[in-house]
Order: C-alpha cells, then sequence, then structure tokens
C-alpha cells in the first residue's frame, strides 16, 4: 500500500543547514518571539543555528536562547535608532559574522537589522540566501512624516538585496505590492502560530500573588511594550471612563514610555486602578490573573500576545491594526475596535464585565480559533520549506 503523505513532515537533510539570524533588540517582542518559537519547534537534526543580537533591550532574548544552547552573538553597534556611525560599524560586524559562520541562510528580523543586514551581505562571497522577515512595516509607526518616509525609501531600495520577504498579514503584504517593494524571487505571507499547550500558564492564584493584584476585582490585562506603536494611553483613557470600585487594569511591559504613561496614570487619578507592574519574562505565564484581556495598539504585525491570550481563554478586544481582524471574528472570538478609540475600548469592556456568560463563550472561541487557524507546526513548515 502506498504510504500516507503527511504534509508536516520534514525532510531529513543529509548535512545541517546553516541558519544565522540577525536581530536588533534583544527584548521579548513579537519578532524575537519568532525566532524562539522556530528554534523550539524545528527539528533539530536539519539546522546549525545561531542568533546575531543587538546590544538594545534587556537581554531576555539572549538568556533564553542560551537556555535552548544557540550560540549568541552580541552585535554591540546594532542599535534601534539611526546612527551612521554605529549603522556602519554594524555592517562590519554584521559581515564579519558571516565569513566567520558561513551561514547558507541569512534570516534577518526587524526593519533596522533588514536594512543592515542585507547590506552586509552584498560584499560576502558566497553570498548566503537572504530571508527578510518582518512583523508590521516600520514606516507604519506613528512617526513623523519624514521618518515614514525614510523608512518606505529604506525598505525600497534594500528589497533587491533580500531573495525572499516575510510579511504576517494580508494588509502588510497589499501595502508592499502597491509601494513596489520587491525581494529577488518573492514576498510571502506566512501567519504566526502558537502551540497553546506549551504555555506553563501560572494559576490564577499564584499570577495574580505575584503580580501583587487584588484576588476579589476584576483584572482587565494588558502586555506591551512601552512603545508609541502600542498605545497604551489609550487603555489609560478607557480606565478613566469605567467607574466600577471592582476593576483595576493591569499592564505587564516597560520601556521608553514609561514615565509618561506613569505621569497621565497620576494626573487622571487612577494610581489605584492602572498597575504598572514592570517587564515580567515569559509574561504569557501571567494571563490567567486575568478577567479579560485589551490590546490597544495603533499599530502592529501579527501580535503574539493576542495568540497567548486566545490560548489562555481569555476574551479579548483588540484594534482593528495590521493581523487582528485576520486573528479575532468579531463578536464571536472577541470584539475588534477602532484604533485611537478609547470610547470603544470602554464600552466593550463593560459589555464583556456585565455578561459573564458571553465573556466565557468568546474565550472558548478564541481557543478553538487559535488550534485549528494558527497551527505552530502549520507555521514552522512554511518557513522550513523557505530554507
Amino acid at each position: 500500500m502506498p504510504t500516507e503523505i503527511n504534509p508536516f513532515q520534514r525532510p531529513h537533510p543529509i548535512q545541517k543547514k546553516r541558519v544565522l539570524f540577525v536581530i536588533t533588540q534583544s527584548e521579548l517582542g513579537g519578532a524575537q518571539q519568532f525566532i524562539l518559537q522556530f528554534i523550539k519547534q524545528a527539528e533539530k537534526d536539519a539546522y546549525d543555528l545561531s542568533v546575531g543580537v543587538g546590544s538594545d533591550g534587556d537581554g531576555a532574548l539572549s538568556r533564553a536562547l542560551i537556555e535552548l544552547g544557540i550560540p549568541v552573538f552580541v552585535l554591540s553597534a546594532l542599535k534601534r535608532g539611526v546612527d551612521p556611525i554605529s549603522d556602519v560599524r554594524a555592517i562590519g560586524q554584521i559581515r564579519k559574522l558571516i565569513r566567520q559562520l558561513k551561514p547558507d541562510t541569512l534570516f534577518l528580523s526587524s526593519s533596522k537589522a533588514g536594512f543592515i543586514g542585507a547590506w552586509a551581505a552584498r560584499a560576502c562571497r558566497p553570498r548566503p540566501k537572504v530571508i527578510y522577515r518582518i512583523g508590521g512595516w516600520t514606516f507604519n509607526d506613528p512617526w513623523s512624516a519624514w521618518e515614514k518616509a525614510l523608512w518606505r525609501t529604506l525598505e525600497k531600495i534594500s528589497a533587491p538585496w533580500k531573495d525572499i520577504i516575510v510579511v504576517n498579514n494580508a494588509p502588510d503584504l497589499a501595502q508592499a505590492k502597491a509601494l513596489g517593494i520587491k525581494p529577488r524571487q518573492e514576498i510571502v505571507l506566512i501567519h504566526n502560530g502558537l502551540d497553546p499547550y506549551k504555555i506553563n500558564f501560572l494559576t490564577k492564584e499564584e499570577a495574580r500573588a505575584q503580580l501583587v493584584l487584588p484576588h476579589s476585582q476584576k483584572v482587565i490585562g494588558v502586555i506591551a511594550n512601552f512603545y508609541p506603536a502600542k498605545g497604551l494611553e489609550y487603555a489609560i483613557e478607557a480606565a478613566s471612563k469605567i467607574d466600577r470600585a471592582d476593576v483595576v487594569w493591569c499592564v505587564i511591559g516597560d520601556g521608553m514610555g514609561r514615565f509618561t504613561l506613569k505621569k497621565m496614570i497620576e494626573d487622571k487619578g487612577l494610581v489605584e486602578k492602572v498597575l504598572l507592574v514592570g517587564q515580567k519574562e515569559d509574561a504569557g505565564r501571567y494571563l490567567h490573573a486575568f478577567d479579560l484581556f485589551v490590546l490597544p495598539s495603533v499599530k502592529e504585525g501579527f501580535p503574539w500576545a493576542v495568540l497567548e491570550a486566545m490560548a489562555a481563554k481569555l476574551p479579548i478586544i483588540a484594534t482593528r491594526v495590521g493581523a487582528v481582524p485576520e486573528i479575532i471574528e468579531d463578536g464571536v472570538s472577541g470584539y475588534i475596535v477602532e484604533p485611537r478609540n478609547s470610547d470603544q475600548i470602554a464600552e466593550r469592556v463593560l459589555t464583556l464585565l456585565d455578561n459573564t456568560h458571553k465573556a466565557q463563550e468568546m474565550g472558548i472561541q478564541a481557543h478553538q480559533r487559535l488550534l485549528f487557524a494558527f497551527n505552530i507546526e502549520a507555521t514552522i513548515h512554511q518557513i522550513e520549506k523557505l530554507l
């Protein structure tokens, strides 16, 4: 009898493929989560993996990679901001690393690493295959007009230096085609995936105790780095519109916007109502502390935090940005609101707080959608085909 074909079965190459990932920052944001997911899920005998990490961030990615036994190389000159002198040095550092490791594939994650890394690879002989994965075009961030124009130009200039560009949501794919962002071979859409059974969730009691949250109140949760794109000010504004003593908001994360957000909370008299509990490694483990999850972003790619909230069976309120309309069925597995609209966030929060049955049903539907639509095996299989 013929052997049944498994669509997720992976080839067994005679020689391991050498893959060098390069990423700009070391905190655990979406791009970093993708790298960790791939390394954890990829077939160990098929690849020789290493990671070059920029100097910005809290080092959480580097620590996680070292625990997995992955070689990590710190690129001291690779930084998030534009700095011509550091940027030229970063090109040299990446070029030196390519020549040292001789990767078959250079896998670039994040905008800055995408431009700098592709430039560095141009002068290498033999030149590695260059794959660039972008988790949301940076020219969609809430920058000034000239910064948006600069990044659009850089993406268009550098696209021919890359063999393949991977986007994770349909709007980014359409935007790339409209702007003429064309790599050597192809631009492909690959959604993120997650295995909900591999998240080591704390119980509600453990999570609230570790976050120092009240056990008797409803907790509305947010997980985000404190960047302008995350729109955290709109969550705080929504909190100011909900006058209920039985509700607190908890924000897990940190970053350059902390002072501004903290002052906003103080000015609105929300010190006891909106709690900034700081950065937590494996933040998804704490999701059972929440009664519902809010993503107030003004720009996203394919947010990992939403997938993790689905894994935790939480009702979700998220803004209509990036892949969110592809992830959430509005009114079924969550609510979608317009970005920069604190009134809509507050309205949907109250709807779920007042309807426990609806909230529970949404959480269950979200979990089922994650299982069937965003399977991590499918994501890894598609990436491995590119390699």
